[in-house]
């Protein structure tokens, strides 16, 4: 069975990232989500509401489970017998980040990495500028899923 991680703090999941997955979900047979838990950030989701909305967005997808972890990704891969990470990457400066930690978790268990060039239509697309713009009340629909928009315009005071 071919079986792959796809992680990230998805605080919120985008449309960007739901293209990575489904992305995934057709090269694999299964696609771990994998939620990092870093409890000295705050994050404005919960990792269980996290979990949460990602589980409704993936449910068309039979081949993905969400779970969430601590510490370093190449353990909780280790863990779970998983041998390839598949990674969007929207930039030039995505790159050069996500180099360095492939490399990196390569040369610690030989985890594999693979990049998957982000649709253009998500390629300017972060959590960050989502929860940003959403805090000034810029309008987010089309760049996230409707229960995250919902739940967004919920957490924000808004209807």
């Amino acid at each position: 069975m071919r079986r792959c991680l796809c992680p990230g703090s998805f605080d919120p999941v985008t449309n960007g990232h739901i293209d990575v997955i489904e992305r995934a979900a057709s090269l694999f047979d299964e696609v771990v989500v994998a939620i990092g838990a870093n409890e000295s950030k705050k994050g404005l989701f919960t990792v269980d509401e996290r979990i949460d909305l990602l589980e409704k967005v993936c449910a068309h997808l039979p081949a993905v489970r969400v779970e969430s972890f601590e510490g370093l990704l190449v353990d909780f891969a280790r863990q779970r017998d998983i041998p390839a990470v598949v990674k969007g990457l929207r930039a030039v400066t995505d790159f050069d980040y996500e180099l360095q930690m492939a490399q990196m978790n390569h040369r610690l268990t030989g985890l594999e990495t693979l990049f998957v060039a982000t649709n253009p239509d998500y390629s300017f697309l972060s959590s960050s500028l989502v929860k940003e713009v959403a805090s000034y009340g810029g309008d987010v629909a089309g760049l996230v899923p409707d229960v995250v928009l919902q739940r967004l315009n919920e957490r924000l005071g808004r209807r």
